[in-house]
């Protein structure tokens, strides 16, 4: 499953924290209650399914063959996982005849079977179901990761929408049990046979291989689709609709993407990176693609990023770019790699319960940065690395264990900690034991537990076996322990040792003192001297040999230590740091330093370098440190100007426009004018808005044509300009147009709503409006500093527009209440 934040920092601050209050101030009860992986009664062996599907009414028509035997203790009954449905029959089926069995239903969430007899381990038996599944009438709480719960989806069933009329199911993390009676649970295996009826006009997927297609003499066709290899119940996979399939292949097996007949053309610049991705992973690993096939498929209304259905992964339409979104980069290509590293860990080898989900998601995002290393080198794997690194670290989790045997819902295990705090801390292990040691671990603790479940202490096993060394310090630390080191550096010199002492005093309130073995190098006298240290004191100094005139102290020299760092160097060594550092990191820690010295002129000038840095990335990052200074120098601005116009990447050029747009200068209204016509709508949507603020009634003129194709940043930016047009005769419509909005929708409109307020000249308007964005601030009686944190943002970006957009106006009042109403 990858979690797609579409809205990222106001949905995580706003729905999961609140959501978290709510349950941490009012029921804490769920802090006592540990969490075991479920017990197996029995274990599943096989599941034979024959799907038909009544699109008036939105449910299914299912009979199911479950082959079963007791796992290890003898039993006569049997429980199976079944929600919402209306079951018809339950019977035992035995050479080739039913025998209907006693059953209890009254939850309509458990079914309750008596078998006919005691059945010892070794005893296999089949039960029969005759069912409707009514995924509409069920009700079940999703998760941030997985906004809904019931399993399956018929989209626009009666053709009565403008989108495609699509079926398709989303198992993770107990949802197939709404389609499928099962035993619903991570630590059960079954092999599968799938027969779906549809009619004859749609294609259908499902796991493993399609093996006949049967044409019917109502207009459907029956597809029987078979899984020989065992895999956990929550990745049975079913979809169905009218696609194009581009037909793509590895290693002589089947690797095809479903894609909207639209995106025909595209379908090989989406998802043509597959079958190297497949190559890459089975070489890191040295595990050989373990399924038959690998197909992925696009879903309309989906309700998460992708999931990872075993041999048949689904994507949100989101996946779905055109030739000038991908002009851009292909923004699905990291959701690509993470889903496919899923195939290995999370379906071959699957966490044993959803404490464990570490076991999946954090490889999963791990394999995004493995991909980005195998394909464009180091650099962009270290970007990616900062990149979740940060995510975690602004995300307030630290009160979180990696692995949770203590939760309120199963759901709430999706979040920051799962995904990017894991997949760092993977990154972490594999700098700790060295690169031969952590791949060769990885092949042992999936072949020992291939089409098996795990959980963390295996995988912990498979590496003590491969290196030797007892590991107990680093798993109980970051996997059965929470938070993260808050580090504090500073230096000073010994002139009388010739030493530079380095003092390193972890601050984190826990005052949990963390083990951490890392690299020191001292950059002196044109040499890089390395010396590995472990940090195991709240406070230690580690003294080195270095000439007075030293050039750099680098802590954690690569760069790989999951924690937050204040680095007390001076300016000189920042700029050393950024000329002469190894990696990416260096530069972005250095970049970072600048941001906070911009008064300085020696910052001034390498942050010229840094816009012509043959990294691509930190050229943005330089301009976006340019977008928040309003004085710049006309050396500074004829540079970006160029970069704007020439830079081979067309987001650096957009970064770039949007810093010349702060100048306001009518200069560049041509240029900005003609810039709206790139075939990238990144670049459009920034040269739009440039515009607007210079003259908004052009920029309204010219959005009018410019909406006939406009995605992403464009789309954005014209409804931005087609707001700010708009005058205080239009408040009364627009204040309940946002207050009526629900919690995610406002969250989406906020910003929308305070670009229209930066227009508006009645001051009592203002403040009504104003009062409207802080009754959705303070709607939940606990408070999160964090939401309160964005809302304080967003009042300072109203500050600017006022001042941009009402040139001339007299807005001084509204002005000073704005001020008045940020949070100090």
């Amino acid at each position: 499953m990858k979690k797609i934040d579409i809205i990222a920092l106001w949905v995580f601050a706003t729905v999961s924290a609140q959501a978290q209050q709510i349950s941490q101030f009012v029921d804490k009860s769920w802090k006592e209650v540990y969490r075991p992986s479920a017990p197996i009664i029995n274990n599943l062996v096989h599941t034979t399914l024959e799907a038909k599907f009544d699109y008036n009414r939105s449910c299914m028509y299912g009979k199911v063959w479950l082959t079963l035997h007791p796992h290890f203790y003898s039993t006569d009954s049997l429980t199976l996982d079944a929600k919402g449905m209306d079951i018809k029959q339950v019977a035992l089926f035995k050479d080739g005849s039913l025998k209907n069995l006693k059953f209890n239903y009254v939850d309509s969430l458990t079914l309750h079977i008596q078998l006919d007899k005691i059945y010892t381990k070794d005893e296999k038996y089949i039960i029969y179901i005759d069912y409707i599944s009514k995924p509409n009438e069920l009700r079940q709480k999703g998760s941030a990761a997985i906004q809904d719960a019931k399993g399956l989806y018929f989209i626009n069933p009666k053709g009565e929408e403008d989108k495609p009329t699509q079926i398709w199911t989303q198992g993770e993390t107990e949802s197939n049990s709404t389609w499928c009676p099962t035993i619903d649970k991570p630590n059960q295996k079954t092999t599968q046979e799938i027969y779906m009826t549809v009619p004859d006009k749609y294609v259908t997927l499902s796991n493993g291989l399609l093996i006949s297609q049967q044409k019917n003499n109502d207009g459907t066709r029956t597809d029987y689709w078979k899984m020989d290899l065992p895999h956990a119940p929550y990745l049975m996979f079913m979809g169905a609709g009218e696609y194009a399939i581009i037909k793509d292949s590895y290693n002589n097996k089947e690797v095809n993407y479903y894609v909207e007949k639209p995106y025909e053309s595209m379908a090989r610049q989406i998802f043509g990176k597959t079958p190297e991705m497949i190559r890459c992973f089975s070489v890191l690993t040295g595990v050989k693609f373990p399924w038959p096939k690998y197909d992925q498929m696009v879903a309309r209304d989906y309700v998460s990023g992708a999931m990872e259905n075993t041999t048949a992964t689904l994507h949100q339409e989101q996946a779905q770019q055109n030739a000038r979104q991908l002009i851009d980069q292909n923004r699905w290509e990291d959701v690509i790699s993470h889903e496919l590293f899923h195939q290995w860990f999370g379906d071959l080898v699957t966490c044993e319960s959803w404490s464990n989900i570490t076991l999946n998601e954090s490889f999963a995002t791990y394999g995004e940065i493995l991909w980005r290393e195998y394909k464009y080198g180091k650099e962009s794997a270290q970007e990616h690395f900062y990149h979740d690194l940060q995510a975690y670290l602004e995300s307030n989790s630290e009160h979180k264990n990696l692995v949770r045997f203590y939760y309120a819902d199963k759901e709430d295990l999706f979040d920051n900690v799962s995904y990017p705090k894991g997949g760092c801390i993977l990154h972490m292990l594999r700098y700790v034991v060295g690169d031969s040691a952590f791949f060769k671990s990885l092949n042992l603790y999936l072949n020992t537990n291939k089409f098996k479940s795990a959980e963390a202490h295996q995988l912990r096993l498979a590496f003590e076996e491969v290196t030797g060394q007892d590991l107990n310090w680093f798993f109980n630390q970051w996997y059965y322990g929470n938070g993260h080191p808050k580090l504090d550096i500073h230096y000073t010199y010994d002139s009388i040792e010739g030493r530079i002492n380095v003092h390193v005093k972890q601050m984190q309130e826990s005052k949990k003192i963390f083990y951490l073995p890392f690299a020191i190098d001292v950059y002196d006298q044109n040499q890089i001297k390395r010396y590995n240290v472990v940090l195991n004191k709240l406070e230690q100094v580690f003294s080195l040999p270095a000439s007075q005139q030293y050039d750099l102290v680098n802590v954690d020299a690569d760069k790989y230590l999951v924690c937050a760092k204040e680095d007390h160097k001076s300016l000189y060594h920042y700029m050393y740091q950024y000329k002469n550092g190894k990696n990416y990191i260096d530069k972005i820690e250095a970049l970072e330093y600048f941001d906070e010295h911009l008064n300085d002129p020696l910052v001034r000038n390498v942050l010229i370098q840094a816009l012509q840095d043959k990294n691509y990335l930190l050229r943005i990052k330089a301009l976006k440190i340019f977008q928040k200074e309003e004085k710049i120098t006309l050396q500074e601005e004829n540079l970006i100007y160029t970069i704007a116009k020439k830079d081979p990447y067309r987001l650096v050029r957009a970064s770039a426009i949007d810093v010349l747009s702060n100048m306001d200068k009518k200069t560049y209204k041509s240029f900005f004018s003609n810039a709206t016509k790139d075939s990238s709508y990144t670049v459009a949507g920034y040269s739009l808005k440039a515009l607007m603020f210079i003259d908004k009634t052009a920029a309204f003129r010219l959005a009018k044509t410019l909406k006939i194709d406009a995605k992403d940043q464009l789309e954005e930016t014209i409804e931005i300009v087609k707001i700010v047009n708009k005058t205080d005769n239009d408040f009364e419509a627009t204040i309940k147009a946002y207050q009526q909005l629900e919690l995610e929708d406002k969250i989406e409109q906020t910003r929308a709503f305070i670009y229209y307020l930066s227009v508006v000249k009645n001051t009592e308007k203002l403040k009504k409006g104003l009062s409207t964005i802080f009754e959705f601030r303070d709607m939940t009686k606990h408070k999160s500093p964090h939401v309160q944190a964005l809302i304080n943002e967003e009042l300072k970006l109203l500050i600017k527009l006022k001042k941009r957009l009402q040139k001339g106006a007299n807005n001084d009042a509204q002005i000073e209440y704005i001020k008045t109403q940020l949070v100090v």
